[in-house]
């Protein structure tokens, strides 16, 4: 728990005393770097951690460290019960029910999961109830051109596993998603419509409810990347109406190592596993083996216990603080990030600015400045930031550029973090001579 916050309903910001009581928390802000105070503006590619979450972990390791789903004595007893009381608070933490749940490494490895498990549909396996998910040629599988790689390279290989033909939503020159073209994109051979939530370059947040609402209407599959929403912003699997979602831990205060699929509970039943070995069978013999109902089908051999119990931990932080309170305070620094960006000359934020919804998140492009250049210089002065392409080369490739700078923040975050990112752009810029 926050050691000084509150649970609340309400979406107030989060108050300068209460951010600073927060802060408290996670020991690596209080550090420096290069001689300078850490100003910690790469949240988008990992949090930091707070001492409830790693406590969480240690006290596991120290007290019940054991086997899950297989010894009969004590300890074996108590790190199940851990676990699976895991599984229900990220369940009830994004509107699921616990049955719907897939621990897995990462998002990338669910995203996999799921494509892997579609490819085995369509080569017959999984008997007549994993019909629905067959694939081939002249079927479609429909992402966007914003996604990160680990959204699009495993439809890419399902295509050419398949012969199903990938298909993008484009966006136009300032990174909007072009929605005009959905009529061409979206028909009756379009079985999987993938996206990202919130854009991990952009941090603009996608048509979710006209997204799904477009692929109910052909019969597709709706896979959502909630891995810069889960964080940020309240997440309500059900209410989306998406049939997947996926995200990970270590970008919302848990450890690396832990991921999360959600999957319907008719749809997980039906799908064919993917990884096959120990703990996700009912019987084997030397021929065949038969396979556990969801989610554990889907979590072969040795489980990830003490990064699920960590993972639970940081659900439990988040939720006494409110995603409703996190994300008003975001939307405060994003807002202060962007508007100080635009008044720097020379500095070219990527995406749309103006009357959309964002996070606290911006990437930035200065001509003739090379982003890893401006990322030393502000690592000089004790700020971090995320350099490159951030897993989204075709994104940048649209927007005329290699690469960015990005900030992002997170509820632990202050104005003067932002100010000092600001400041030290322009000081930056200055410093290799201007923009060219």
């Amino acid at each position: 728990m926050p050691s000084s916050i509150t649970s609340t309903t309400t979406a107030e910001p989060l108050s300068p005393a209460e951010v600073a009581a927060l802060r408290s928390d996670f020991p690596a802000l209080a550090q420096q770097v290069n001689g300078h105070p850490l100003v910690y503006l790469d949240s988008g590619a990992t949090s930091q951690k707070p001492r409830s979450v790693l406590d969480a972990e240690r006290d596991y390791y120290e007290n019940r460290n054991s086997a899950v789903h297989r010894g009969a004595h004590t300890l074996a007893a108590l790190a199940t019960e851990d676990f699976e009381e895991a599984r229900e608070s990220i369940a009830a933490f994004v509107g699921a029910s616990a049955e719907e749940i897939v621990w897995t490494s990462n998002a990338t490895e669910g995203i996999n999961l799921i494509a892997y498990a579609i490819s085995n549909a369509s080569l017959g396996r999984g008997g007549a109830a994993a019909e629905r998910f067959r694939i081939g040629a002249g079927d479609e599988i429909l992402v966007t051109e914003l996604e990160h790689h680990a959204n699009l390279i495993p439809w890419q290989e399902l295509a050419a596993r398949t012969g199903a033909t990938l298909r993008f939503i484009p966006v136009d020159d300032d990174g909007s998603l072009r929605l005009d073209e959905l009529d061409d994109l979206i028909g009756e051979r379009t079985r999987v419509v993938a996206f990202t939530h919130v854009s991990n370059v952009l941090g603009t947040v996608s048509p979710v409810e006209l997204l799904v609402a477009r692929a109910r209407a052909v019969g597709a599959l709706v896979v959502l990347d909630a891995c810069q929403s889960a964080p940020h912003l309240p997440l309500d699997v059900r209410a989306l109406d998406v049939d997947f979602a996926v995200f990970s831990g270590h970008k919302m205060l848990a450890p690396t190592g832990i991921g999360v699929l959600y999957g319907r509970r008719d749809l997980l039943d039906a799908l064919p596993p993917f990884l096959t070995g120990g703990s996700m069978i009912t019987t084997v013999t030397m021929e065949k083996a038969e396979y556990l109902t969801a989610p554990l089908r889907f979590e072969a051999g040795t489980q990830r216990v003490s990064q699920a119990i960590a993972l639970a931990a940081a659900v439990r932080y988040l939720d006494a603080i409110g995603m409703d309170r996190v994300a008003a305070h975001e939307t405060l620094l994003g807002r202060r990030l962007t508007d100080g960006l635009a008044a720097i000359d020379g500095v070219r934020i990527l995406g749309p600015v103006a009357g959309v919804e964002r996070v606290g998140l911006a990437s930035i492009d200065v001509p003739g400045i090379h982003s890893h250049d401006l990322g030393q210089f502000l690592d000089s002065r004790g700020i971090a930031v995320r350099v490159g392409h951030h897993c989204a080369q075709p994104l940048h490739r649209r927007l005329g550029v290699t690469s960015s700078t990005r900030a992002s923040t997170y509820l632990y975050s202050t104005p003067d973090d932002v100010d000092a990112f600001l400041a030290g752009v322009a000081d930056g810029i200055a410093f290799f001579g201007g923009p060219r």
